[in-house]
């Protein structure tokens, strides 16, 4: 049979800072093993704010589906984008970490909210600019969230998520079985040595 999903970038998947890419790439990561393209790209919404608007104009002209955008601190561009396409977006909320300071001391190392200013700065969009949020540094469930959309105009898609789901009941049950054979303890010792 043949393949009816494209073979050209359908997500978009941008970020604020080289340093996200730690995080985001969770999400490229999920939309290769189902085979879907991405287009990757790093776009500030207060360093490069013309390239925000020029990449919403971009995306919407070369089909892309959806767009993974992930930020953190006050991170405003998954709602930036948002206010400049029709495309679903998906939030990713990052915590910040402060590895671009001079002062490597642990104490520098997070910032001072834990992620939940960006979490916060995602998921309260005001009416008319929505923006589906998922779980602070959740880059992987961003893309299977991506991937549930394409899913609605592409079955094979949906085929795929449905296996996959079924892969994640039997391993849960493989566990639970193991578990339930060696005992707890034994289990413990076993798998996090």
């Amino acid at each position: 049979m043949k393949s009816m999903v494209p073979k050209k970038p359908l997500v978009g998947i941008i970020m604020g800072s080289s340093s996200d890419s730690k995080v985001m790439h969770s999400a490229a990561q999920i939309l290769d093993d189902f085979g879907i393209l991405h287009d990757d790209q790093i776009v500030s919404a207060h360093r490069t704010p013309t390239k925000l608007e020029e990449y919403a104009k971009y995306a919407e002209k070369n089909g892309l589906k959806v767009i993974i955008a992930g930020a953190g601190g006050s991170a405003h561009l998954p709602g930036m984008i948002a206010a400049h396409t029709v495309i679903p977006v998906v939030g990713v909320p990052i915590m910040v970490y402060n590895d671009k300071s001079e002062k490597k001391s642990e104490r520098f190392k997070f910032s001072a909210f834990g992620g939940m200013d960006s979490l916060l700065s995602i998921v309260e969009m005001p009416n008319g600019s929505p923006v589906a949020t998922v779980g602070i540094n959740k880059a992987a469930n961003a893309g299977l969230y991506a991937l549930k959309i394409l899913g609605s105009e592409y079955p094979e898609i949906r085929i795929k998520l449905k296996k996959f789901k079924e892969r994640q009941h039997q391993a849960v049950i493989s566990e639970s079985n193991e578990m339930k054979k060696t005992g707890l303890v034994k289990f413990v010792q076993k798998k996090f040595r």
